[in-house]
């Protein structure tokens, strides 16, 4: 199986929330059919399987992603939260969890679109009221809105991740130094 969705944010809260990419330029849905959020709830690990979505089940999930993401941006700009996304996120939260079973060949987990997504809503209510709360960033990425928890030494984590935003600004910022100092040479 050839992975669709990235996880760098460090809760699985967080990379739903990031399943909507470049909120500020030109957004990218990364939920445009069922099979895609079936795809992210089996690639983030929260579940094993997951019987097939119907439209209705994106829809459902896009609003409470919305709703994470609203909650999670008021949280790190000390603002509170929104009510009507605290009734979304606290709605799907109290729905029937993905429930873990012990196999022969250990743990299992089989969970209905509506399953899945309650256990991404309990993650969320976990995440914003508890210890990592103090611990999530932004991306310094000016283009990335990915919320992550950063657990580095020090909390000196500039960015989602190094593969997706890392290199990238590195590497922008190593080509302008470059020039930079081409520049003066022949100045």
């Amino acid at each position: 199986m050839n992975p669709e969705h990235a996880f760098p944010c460090g809760s699985p809260a967080l990379d739903f929330a990031a399943t909507l990419r470049a909120r500020r330029t030109v957004r990218f849905e990364m939920f445009g059919s069922p099979d895609r959020l079936d795809a992210w709830y089996v690639e983030s690990g929260l579940v094993d399987a997951v019987s097939p979505s119907r439209e209705a089940d994106v829809e459902r999930a896009i609003e409470v992603r919305e709703a994470v993401y609203e909650l999670v941006t008021a949280r790190l700009a000390g603002q509170g939260y929104d009510r009507g996304a605290l009734a979304t996120v606290n709605g799907a939260a109290r729905g029937p969890a993905a429930t873990p079973q012990l196999t022969p060949s250990g743990r299992w987990t089989d969970a209905t679109p509506a399953e899945a997504l309650s256990t991404v809503a309990r993650h969320a209510v976990e995440l914003l009221s508890g210890p990592d709360v103090p611990l999530m960033k932004e991306c310094g990425n000016p283009e990335c809105t990915r919320v992550y928890v950063d657990r580095s030494r020090g909390m000196r984590r500039h960015w989602c991740g190094m593969e997706s935003c890392g290199n990238k600004l590195k590497a922008q910022a190593y080509r302008a130094r470059r020039k930079q100092a081409r520049e003066s040479a022949t100045a």
